[in-house]
């Protein structure tokens, strides 16, 4: 809580049994499509993948939201395991099992997480067509209130960019289903970025920047006025130009595209939130994620972002309410809809 207030994050990612990982590998080795252990009977799922197994990490979670006064997180895919790249007949499974992992945690902790969905995006495809059948399944049969793309899912730069028709199958089916789009990269393959640990981090700056300029520059909001967007990461990285210069679009975003404060380096967060404006600002975390590191000044994690942001000197009260429960709360109504714990 903040103020009163609930804190919601729009920036969470699943967290399963190790064992996933290995349906994952087995499945790559194979070449072949196999059942998802959640399709099975419980007793026939294997080991790591009992009911007690999902509980244990998404207590876990919980645990760790409890810690940094989170009090609702929307939950997808952990997107550097996201593997766009694999075969296209692989995919499918591979992300239907992930929404049943993201399921698995919502319905452990109902009042403490709120489904978005993951799309078997293919870069080559001629578009998104391919998703609608596992969107609708998830907003349908699983409840889930968002969804994530990936500007590029193939991760070798060659998919369409986020102004094309590739991508208006979902845009449409989200702006008829009232369906939040959080927009986060994936894996990136760039040759040059091998050097680099963890280069998937490259991709998510770079393709989150080039997504908020294409979007930006573009007529999508036009073509579909009642979308909303989130960019993660405060957009992949700043603006060099000042506000009037024609390199920034000029149309008016405000009710659009947001941006997330899952930055954790202070100086950065600070000059993203006085780029974007408050009014465009979500609060989110990846908590738990990437922002394991601890802070020297504070001795806490670099994601343990609600006393950051509230020492921010230049925010009034009213900015902090609006980023950790107004806005969040405007982008997602759901955040109001799902139940309260029970005693």
């Amino acid at each position: 809580m903040f103020n009163g207030k609930k804190v919601y994050d729009i920036h969470g990612h699943v967290s399963s049994p190790s064992a996933t990982s290995g349906y994952l590998a087995g499945m790559l080795a194979s070449n072949s499509v196999t059942p998802t252990p959640l399709s099975r009977p419980v007793e026939r799922r294997g080991a790591g993948f009992s009911d007690e197994d999902f509980k244990r990490e998404s207590t876990r979670h919980a645990k760790y939201m409890d810690d940094r006064n989170i009090d609702i997180q929307v939950i997808g895919h952990r997107p550097f395991r996201m593997l766009g790249f694999m075969e296209p007949h692989l995919l499918p499974s591979w992300v239907g099992f992930t929404n049943e992992c993201i399921k698995k945690q919502c319905d452990d902790f109902p009042d403490r997480f709120i489904g978005a969905a993951t799309l078997p995006q293919i870069s080559e495809a001629p578009d998104l067509s391919n998703c609608l059948p596992e969107l609708n399944r998830c907003v349908h049969e699983f409840g889930f209130k968002a969804v994530y793309l990936s500007p590029d899912p193939g991760g070798k730069r060659t998919t369409p960019a986020m102004y094309e028709p590739y991508w208006n199958p979902v845009y449409e089916y989200c702006q008829r289903e009232h369906l939040p789009i959080i927009i986060h990269g994936t894996n990136a393959l760039d040759r040059r970025f091998r050097i680099v640990p963890q280069n998937y981090q490259l991709g998510f700056y770079t393709e989150q920047y080039i997504a908020t300029q294409t979007l930006g520059h573009s007529d999508v909001f036009q073509r579909y006025p009642e979308l909303k967007i989130v960019v993660c990461h405060m957009g992949g990285g700043l603006d060099r130009f000042i506000k009037t210069d024609c390199h920034l679009p000029q149309q008016d975003l405000s009710k659009n595209l947001f941006f997330d404060t899952c930055a954790y380096e202070v100086n950065f967060l600070e000059a993203g939130i006085k780029q974007k404006g408050v009014g465009r600002i979500l609060f989110g975390t990846e908590a738990p994620g990437s922002g394991g590191s601890v802070r020297p000044e504070s001795g806490k994690t670099s994601d343990d972002m609600v006393p950051i942001i509230d020492a921010l000197s230049f925010l009034s009260t009213q900015d902090k309410e609006d980023i950790f429960h107004n806005n969040p709360l405007a982008f997602l109504p759901a955040f109001e809809q799902i139940p309260t714990a029970a005693g």
